[in-house]
């Protein structure tokens, strides 16, 4: 470490130490509590470039994180330094008609979807506002409109990367092609995206459904939701929290309709209502930005710590069965679903560094403590017994498995080798390539384990939801809040996390 170097001029104020009364509030994720030794609070471009070559003059781990939000607890670290990307959080529509919108990686999606409204449009975002728009928009981004719109990453047009060295790079279809194919799905070791450039989509009223049913322990309830969801117009998308009470099995449905009237909304969801015997059902029609309130946003202070992994999968009565099953066993996981398919597998696999175009359910497991990640593993084997793939942004445990579940075959070849190419000394390099199996962490955080060039091996980027990456480290990945809280909060948060950034 160099020691006693100059803060460069560009950054004076924007450092935060443990004696500054901001520390507390920045010093964690929403996952995992930290101590920083250092964090900066860019609010410009330049200055993340100023940022990103002190830290390496310091020589000190560098985490990046745009909201604090994901799984894995990397958009911070222990004695290390932190790029805070909060203060860039302008959103600004460049050309309306095109519908075409830039975001900086620091917003969150309550305000993006607050900034679009009056122009009647929206981006399918996750479904949980405070989400950071860097780790979700670079892990996936499984969102309220996911079967009518597709993925985040899926509507990205062009990015704004600081690499490693230091480098500002604007990359898209036809300028740094292979950038702009490894930050839609892997964006967590390409350098720091700080801007996107979206296209939106017109939406303005949505129609909202909360379902409760009790489910059939043998998985058949399960079954005939995904069987619904696979007949169903894409308009039509679902998120569900499965949770044990007493003897019984709950879902907790939330079902979104891009539709403008109810009489279009009550026929896609009354098939859901008789799935199994109905406990609660109310619908509506809500304005998008009712979906992902400005009201979720709040400090990420290591308030939930938890464990969680995930699969994606095509459903069958086994798979229902043993997703049924993870949710009423010992463990008692809190098992969320996510309907996928539709426009997400209308993309060729190769198109991003998010293969994963052919599944119709994306299943999400979550521990509280006392419980850890041998009761998750235990309870999720059965469900990774019939998994052809997994999301980054929904994984706390990044290591080379999780990699290889990912990002599997060439994609994650691809992947590997491009991190390397445009991080070649892993300055951003994610636990994801680095991290073995088994490897011991404690609260989302690998023990004393670093990287042979000095710096941690998770302290990245990451996307969720949420999800993550860099939703792997810091991207949002909300997750449920002890007790009922934590069966609440699931049935209002998902989307891509897990992303560091978040």
């Amino acid at each position: 470490m160099t020691p006693n170097l100059v803060l460069p001029g560009s950054l004076t104020g924007k450092l935060v130490t443990p004696g500054d009364r901001r520390y507390a509030m920045l010093r964690s994720t929403y996952t995992t509590r930290h101590t920083p030794a250092e964090i900066l609070l860019p609010e410009t471009t330049q200055q993340v470039v100023a940022a990103v070559r002190y830290a390496r003059e310091r020589g000190l781990p560098i985490a990046v994180r745009s909201g604090g939000h994901g799984l894995s607890g990397n958009s911070s670290n222990d004695g290390g330094l932190v790029i805070d990307l909060s203060a860039l959080n302008r959103v600004q529509v460049l050309d309306e008609r095109a519908r075409l919108v830039r975001v900086e990686a620091g917003a969150r999606w309550a305000m993006v979807a607050k900034a679009l409204a009056p122009y009647g449009l929206a981006i399918s975002s996750g479904d949980h506002g405070n989400v950071g728009v860097g780790g979700l928009a670079t892990g996936g981004g499984v969102g309220w409109l996911v079967r009518r719109y597709g993925l985040t990453v899926d509507h990205v047009r062009a990015v704004e990367v600081v690499l490693a060295d230091g480098t500002l790079v604007r990359a898209d279809a036809e300028h740094e092609p292979e950038l702009f194919w490894l930050v839609r799905g892997a964006g967590a070791g390409a350098g720091i995206v700080v801007a996107f450039e979206f296209r939106a989509e017109e939406v303005r009223n949505v129609g909202l459904a909360q379902i409760v049913v009790e489910a059939s322990p043998d998985g058949a309830t399960v079954r005939q939701w995904a069987d619904h969801l696979a007949r169903a117009p894409r308009e039509l998308s679902t998120a569900v929290v499965l949770y044990s009470q007493g003897r019984s099995a709950i879902m907790q449905i939330t079902a979104i309709v891009t539709a403008e009237s109810l009489r279009r909304v009550r026929p896609l969801i009354e098939p859901l209502l008789s799935i199994g015997r109905l406990l609660d059902h109310r619908n509506d029609l809500a304005p998008y930005p009712a979906l992902v309130p400005m009201g979720h946003l709040h400090p990420n202070v290591g308030q939930q710590a938890s464990t969680t992994t995930n699969s994606l999968l095509t459903m069958d009565d086994a798979s229902a069965r043993a997703i049924t099953r993870a949710a009423t066993g010992p463990s008692r996981a809190v098992v969320q679903l996510r309907s996928v398919g539709g426009a997400v597998n209308d993309v060729d696999p190769a198109a991003t560094a998010y293969p994963h175009r052919h599944q119709d359910t994306l299943v999400i497991g979550s521990v509280f403590p006392p419980h850890g990640g041998a009761a998750l593993d235990a309870a999720w084997r059965p469900i990774a017994a019939r998994a052809d793939g997994a999301y980054v942004n929904f994984e706390s445990r990044p290591d080379r498995a999780a990699f290889d579940r990912i990002y599997p075959g060439e994609t994650g070849r691809r992947v590997a080798a491009l991190w390397r190419r445009y991080d070649p000394d892993g300055v951003f390099r994610p636990a994801l390539l680095t991290r073995q199996p088994g490897a011991r962490q404690e609260n989302g955080r690998e023990s004393g384990a670093r990287q042979a060039n000095g710096r941690e091996s998770g302290a990245r980027q990451t996307g969720g939801q949420q999800t993550g990456g860099r939703d792997a480290g810091s991207r949002s990945g909300g997750r449920e809040q002890g007790g009922a809280d934590r069966r609440r909060s699931a049935s209002r948060r998902g989307g891509g996390r897990g992303d560091r950034r978040r």
